[in-house]
């Protein structure tokens, strides 16, 4: 049995995978050579300064992970010529560094876990699709922000923001933004209205409602704890046996009291007032006490699997698939018709989920039942605002177009139905897309 394999974020994805494939990489074999030619470099030595050796790879280095080190400062890195990827995650900067300015075709950067302060105007490549600066110290933005207009994805969660800039209007690429654990009063005016904003997570602000409602809980002492199911950005799902009710249930134990998408406690708030839906994971308590923060969830058997796989850094935002996935046309239409009944069940709540995505999305295949899951980025809103769903009415759209390509009925008048849908959910104009129940599916 098994329960949801829950979100890596990518650049703990990518930190992962590299190390598997790269884990004798050093700064000795740096500095003697052997890495020449190289496209992906990651070092995590307790550095303090950065190696200059890594110039000499200058030529073809595409990757550069410096993250988990004692960094506080860096030299201009545009000798880095073919530079596309640069993490500093983890490191003591108090500031943006600057040298990345002159770095062209560098399009993602992760500064997630530093101690940034401050953020001066006009130092990042206008090339920036991807920034990361969660869990940080930031109390403002530069109006240059702006200038990035092919900022697609940008996580701040975890901040000291209390507004962003009006030139970010200008955003008009901006897909997801986390905003989580900041210090919002109210968000922009200008930020339901951007054309193509379609996940967005701002619990954990003084403008997100904060629900109020009864817990069930569990001591942790009456679960056995059984084999590791999954890990992810915010905690680990183990198997677990409740022993006063004889359950076999999941356990999601949170690492700690901030995630990528912001405070762990919003996190269970969010699980616990989701109420009963067929297509949304029972939760039956939250362990008692303060530690371990945890959540005792309903255990999904085996054959379910996830829809669809986390974007890479090439999609950016949109999901992927494993290479010859194939839905039928019905098979789209159970998946779609399950989503949007809980997406407008939660919605009804003034809940919005923030992640609307196919890797939150289990799957059955043998009778098409979904679960949708995952509630890290999850946010309370006040309901007399139905701008919140129409932002995950966009979210939906994407979802429908990446599951269409990957039906291949499509001559039937039902795909033809779903695209004209799925431009209807993505349309510019945020007050035009319908709701969740006023689609037929």
């Amino acid at each position: 049995m098994r329960i949801f394999f829950w979100r890596i974020i990518a650049e703990e994805r990518f930190s992962y995978h590299y190390i598997k494939k790269s884990d004798m990489q050093t700064l000795a074999d740096l500095n003697s050579g052997e890495l020449k030619g190289i496209k992906q470099l990651k070092l995590s030595e307790g550095l303090t300064d950065f190696p200059e050796a890594v110039f000499t790879l200058s030529e073809t280095l595409e990757i550069l992970d410096l993250s988990h080190n004692k960094l506080s400062e860096l030299p201009d890195l545009s000798r880095l010529k073919k530079l596309k990827i640069a993490f500093f995650s983890f490191n003591l900067f108090t500031e943006v560094p600057s040298a990345f300015k002159k770095c062209e075709n560098l399009y993602m950067l992760g500064l997630k876990g530093n101690q940034l302060e401050l953020f001066e105007e006009d130092i990042l490549p206008l090339s920036i699709t991807w920034l990361i600066l969660t869990d940080n110290a930031l109390t403002a933005l530069p109006k240059s922000i702006g200038k990035l207009i092919g900022l697609r994805k940008f996580p701040l969660a975890g901040n000291r923001l209390t507004t962003l800039p009006d030139e970010m209007a200008a955003c008009k690429n901006l897909e997801l933004i986390r905003l989580s654990a900041n210090r919002f009063e109210s968000l922009p005016s200008w930020l339901l209205k951007l054309p193509k904003l379609s996940w967005l997570a701002f619990s954990g602000n003084p403008c997100a409602i904060s629900p109020k409602h009864d817990h069930t809980e569990i001591v942790y002492e009456s679960l056995e704890m059984h084999e590791l199911l999954g890990a992810g950005a915010s905690g680990e799902i183990y198997r677990g046996h409740h022993t006063q009710t004889q359950k076999e249930v999941a356990v999601k134990i949170f690492k700690g009291a901030v995630t990528s998408d912001g405070y762990a406690e919003d996190e269970v708030n969010a699980y616990m007032s989701t109420g009963d839906h067929p297509h949304l994971i029972s939760v039956h308590a939250r362990l008692k006490g303060e530690k371990p923060l945890g959540l005792v969830l309903e255990l999904i058997p085996s054959h379910y699997e996830n829809l669809g796989l986390a974007p890479t850094f090439e999609t950016c935002t949109r999901d992927t698939f494993a290479k010859g996935t194939h839905f039928s046309l019905q098979e789209v239409y159970s998946v779609l018709r399950a989503i949007a009944s809980a997406a407008e069940h939660l919605h009804s709540k003034g809940l919005m989920h923030g992640d609307l995505y196919a890797h939150n999305i289990l799957i059955n295949r043998e009778d098409e039942h979904c679960y949708f899951g995952d509630f890290g980025a999850a946010t309370f809103y006040d309901k007399s605002e139905s701008r919140f769903e129409k932002l995950e009415v966009s979210a939906f759209g994407c979802l429908i177009e990446d599951l269409l390509a990957h039906c291949s009925e499509r001559e039937d008048e039902g795909f033809a139905y779903l695209e004209r849908l799925s431009h209807a959910c993505r349309q510019e104009q945020v007050e035009k897309r319908p709701r969740f129940k006023e689609m037929v599916l």
